[in-house]
């Protein structure tokens, strides 16, 4: 489709120029609100001429540096390109490029992990800062200047609306037919003046279609024809497929006792592996008639509502395979009558999401003894992506699953710990622990009685007897009895990894080994 077809607003032609062009009117020092959720829907050319601009500037003596806020991770397009060239100040909400992990690990660049629903509020109250510019992708423009949001919705709403100037990216390789499938809310207002959102099913619609845009402060208006980040994902191994497993059974258990409908409750599914293996293993399940309230759709949630097993999907992105956005963009008319994409400060709202009752299943580095989940940090100190949306879910979610294989790094790791080593999601807000080796449901229980349960049905064989001693040692030990810990080595076992690359001691790792 020819960019004039996408752009239809005629003053706004006088504002086309190249991505270079473009990056030109970003100043030094601005606080950049970009476009993008989970590689969906982020600018392509910008950001990577601005890398270059960047790039000249400080070849050439001069500093620059700006703030980058998105509405999650993006691509090696934006984050990437903007950190090799050490243009990135700050960093929010989220992010999952190794380049930008390993300098803010380095101590090279700032980084603000946010809960997801929180991120519209607080730039509302300018806790961020002042939001300079905004570079926003879209499908295209309208007459009147509102704008046909792209493959992802995040806080683009909230860039619109905050920032001084604005940047269009507008891509005619986006499918024309997304125009209709958003569903974008104007009735949030600060407190005191806050009324309920009027949501009450993972479809309705309290919305507009487009989003509201200023033509008076488009300072540029980008071409670009490049597809989002679509990465193909790996097919489940046997880890995943057990963890689904556990994760149906348990969900059938449950509507047997009646404490959930037939066809369930709203699904929320973090993204991965591990996610898709569950959504499959409910394609292929017993239950009918599903919905889905969640933050973003991957494949999984696409062969469900291919099959018929899902019937509506509620998200802020989407996040396809190749495979699957070629089946996609080929039935688009007939998933559009099936997905909504909304603000993620909807799609994650907490006062939604209780109302709801969703099932929130999101994946964790590790969880403890007691069931308090690190789900960002490795080894206590340096951040993998960041909460994304886990704790918007978690704490509000009518169920919780947290997930994770029982080891990793081939055995050295146990992702089951006497303590973790960072806490992102207290044991309040965790009810139910699954890996390879079981589920444990820890509602209702004291923290003796979780610590029980989660070493017998989800710690791997070979750290299972070293769990049961440190727990039954801390039983007697420890000053307190309510959650028994020996503070002297309820870190040791990250400590020995770090400093042995093995968690296990040396003299206990061969007799333990391979012990049921």
């Amino acid at each position: 489709m020819p960019l004039a077809d996408r752009v239809r607003n005629p003053a706004l032609h006088q504002k086309i120029m190249t991505a270079e062009a473009a990056a030109e009117l970003i100043p030094a020092g601005a606080n950049v609100g970009m476009s993008g959720f989970t590689g969906a829907g982020y600018p392509k050319a910008v950001p990577q001429a601005l890398a270059q601009r960047i790039e000249r500037l400080h070849a050439a003596g001069e500093a620059f540096r700006i703030g980058l806020w998105t509405g999650a991770s993006t691509a090696p397009e934006l984050d990437g390109a903007l950190a090799k060239a050490h243009g990135i100040e700050m960093r929010l909400p989220y992010q999952s490029d190794p380049v930008v992990r390993q300098q803010i690990n380095a101590g090279q660049m700032q980084y603000t992990d946010i809960h997801l629903s929180h991120v519209a509020q607080l730039a509302w109250f300018g806790f961020l800062g002042h939001l300079d510019v905004a570079v926003v992708e879209v499908a295209g423009i309208l007459p009147d200047g509102r704008l046909i949001p792209s493959s992802s919705v995040g806080n683009n709403k909230t860039w619109l609306d905050q920032a001084d100037k604005i940047i269009l990216e507008v891509n005619t390789l986006q499918n024309a037919g997304l125009e209709g499938m958003h569903d974008i809310y104007y009735g949030t207002q600060l407190p005191p003046h806050r009324l309920p959102i009027p949501l009450t099913g993972p479809g309705d619609r309290i919305g507009e279609a487009y989003l509201r845009c200023d033509p008076a402060k488009v300072i540029a208006v980008v071409h670009t024809h490049q597809p989002d980040r679509n990465s193909a994902f790996a097919a489940p191994d046997d880890n995943s497929q057990r963890i689904a497993g556990h994760i149906i059974e348990f969900l059938q258990h449950e509507v047997k006792r009646g404490r959930m409908p037939a066809d369930l409750l709203p699904l929320q599914s973090g993204v991965g592996n591990i996610a898709n293996a569950v959504l499959g293993g409910l394609n292929d399940g017993p239950f009918k008639h599903l919905t889905a309230y969640t933050e973003v759709l991957q494949d999984g949630m696409l062969d469900m509502l291919r099959s018929g097993k899902l019937t509506m999907a509620s998200a802020t992105a989407l996040s396809f395979s190749p495979e699957a956005l070629a089946d996609f963009n080929a039935n688009i008319d007939f998933y559009r009558a099936r997905i909504v994409l909304r603000p993620q400060e909807i799609s994650n709202h907490p006062e939604v999401v209780r109302r709801l009752g969703v099932i929130a299943m999101n994946a964790m580095i590790e969880a403890d003894i007691y069931g308090n989940v690190n789900s960002t940090h490795v080894m206590g100190t340096n951040i993998m992506n960041g909460i994304g949306g886990s704790g918007d879910f978690a704490r509000n979610a009518y169920l919780s699953f947290f997930m994770t294989p029982s080891v990793a790094k081939g055995g050295a790791i146990s992702c089951i710990m006497p303590m973790v080593s960072h806490v992102d999601h207290t044991e309040h807000d965790v009810e139910v622990v699954v890996t390879e080796q079981g589920l444990a449901d820890l509602r209702g229980l004291s923290p003796t009685q979780r610590a029980r349960l989660i070493i017998e049905k989800c710690a791997h064989p070979d750290y299972r007897p070293a769990l049961r001693d440190y727990f039954e040692r801390a039983q007697q030990g420890a000053a307190g009895r309510h959650t028994p810990h020996l503070l002297n080595e309820a870190l040791s076992w990250h400590a020995r990894y770090v400093e042995t690359g093995h968690m296990l001691p040396d003299a206990g790792r061969k007799a333990r080994l391979h012990v049921a």
